[in-house]
């Protein structure tokens, strides 16, 4: 599990087809205290360690996980930078909201605009996925928690402070970009429910 709040934007280093993709990312955690088989959310993605070096891990991305998220638009070049989350420990702070790290499908950033000293942007989601997101509740956008300020159909927005872009990869967002969109977990099960009711 996650909160959503970044605490690292790393570097993709190398990304090669084995099978499954295999990413190497550059990170300046202190990669000694990284245990294989550790999660990693990488741009909100729940990812394995596989191997570490000084100042890098290995992660396996396995098809399924590829097609569901910005993966699939080969987003993963040498040079990227990604928000990274280290997974929730017990006693941590819960400052953002419950995230998993299982990213439910791809938004389009269709908007940025200046609203005082923050960015206002607007996102399109899948149409499968716009019930479940709500005015004032939360998304998981590039796995990084965010509250929705309103809804339209299938497009929300969201506003961004300035310390928000600063310690994450959102200060070099463009329109057009495709980003990994996880909903709220409450919504999932409460739509899950509903089903059988």
């Amino acid at each position: 599990m996650f909160t959503g709040i970044i605490t690292d934007v790393g570097t993709i280093k190398e990304v090669e087809k084995r099978g499954d993709l295999r990413a190497r990312i550059g990170t300046s955690y202190a990669t000694d205290t990284i245990d294989l088989g550790a999660s990693i959310a990488c741009d909100g993605v729940c990812l394995t360690v596989i191997e570490t070096g000084d100042d890098w891990f290995d992660v396996e991305i396995s098809a399924e996980t590829v097609s569901k998220t910005n993966l699939s638009h080969n987003t993963w070049t040498q040079g990227r930078r990604v928000n990274l989350e280290r997974a929730l420990k017990v006693g941590d702070e819960l400052g953002g909201h419950i995230v998993s790290g299982h990213v439910d499908g791809v938004a389009e950033l269709i908007a940025l605009t200046d609203d005082g000293d923050s960015t206002r942007a607007t996102f399109r989601a899948p149409d499968e996925l716009a019930k479940f997101i709500a005015p004032k509740g939360s998304v998981t956008l590039n796995g990084t928690s965010l509250t929705v300020n309103d809804v339209d159909g299938a497009t929300f927005g969201i506003n961004m402070i300035p310390h928000t872009k600063s310690v994450t990869t959102w200060g070099q967002a463009k329109v057009g970009d495709q980003i990994n969109l996880e909903i709220d977990t409450l919504a999932r099960y409460v739509a899950r429910l509903q089903d059988w009711m």
